[in-house]
């Protein structure tokens, strides 16, 4: 059995994000999401729109999912690879990690077996979280 991780925030599902999730589960037989938890998504990119609990329920019922949970704030990507023991991680499109950079940590940390890889982008118009916010706000659809 090949199991998959795959990492995000996933605030808002767009079809980027099924995109990338296709493209994880195909590599494997199990696919396991990471949410991104709350304290990460203020830290890296936004307040969440959604809390972080509720972001693993959602993508834990799309269909090429088998498995969400949630990041541990404060901790390390590689406690939660130790945790998960995958043997590919699939990183998105546009997430800020360098793929040979993330090898070497693996490897730094005793995980050199694990695949990295990299999803491509989804050709949709509306394909990451920022664009849709954008979208709303230029709309009068949310009130800031």
């Amino acid at each position: 059995m090949v199991r998959v991780m795959a990492s995000g925030v996933f605030d808002l599902i767009h079809p980027g994000h099924i995109s990338y999730l296709q493209q994880a589960k195909a590599l494997g037989d199990e696919l396991v999401v990471v949410i991104a938890c709350d304290d990460t998504v203020r830290r890296q990119k936004h307040e969440p729109i959604t809390p972080d609990y509720m972001r693993a329920k959602i993508v834990e019922n799309l269909k090429p999912v088998d498995r969400a949970v949630v990041g541990k704030n404060g901790g390390s990507i590689f406690d939660i690879v130790k945790e998960i023991k995958p043997d590919i991680i699939v990183l998105g499109y546009d997430q800020h990690f360098r793929e040979d950079e993330l090898r070497k940590q693996l490897a730094a940390q005793g995980l050199g077996n694990i695949k990295v890889v990299r999803a491509t982008e989804a050709a949709d118009d509306l394909n990451a979280t920022r664009r849709i916010v954008q979208k709303i706000r230029e709309s009068g659809g949310a009130s800031r």
